[in-house]
């Protein structure tokens, strides 16, 4: 089981990874996921819990499942 803080920082690693790979600014993602540019460097840094919600439209707009955000490879687990 992770830690609160653990469990934030790895899905927001997961979904900066995924950006990054589309080709995506922060301020590109925020725009076409009608969130601010704020809010998505918050959840890239593990600094915000967001919402499930959230997740689903950044994961939409990322063309992703929601589960590919959740996928945690790290060693133990």
């Amino acid at each position: 089981m992770y830690k609160k803080n653990t469990f934030q920082s790895l899905l927001g690693k997961n979904i900066r990874r995924v950006r990054i790979s589309r080709n995506l600014t922060i301020e590109q993602l925020a725009h076409e996921a009608n969130l601010t540019y704020s809010q998505v460097s918050r959840i890239e840094l593990g600094k915000i819990n967001t919402s499930v919600y959230t997740l689903h439209i950044l994961s939409q707009t990322l063309d992703v499942s929601p589960m590919e955000f959740l996928e945690f490879n790290t060693p133990g687990n």
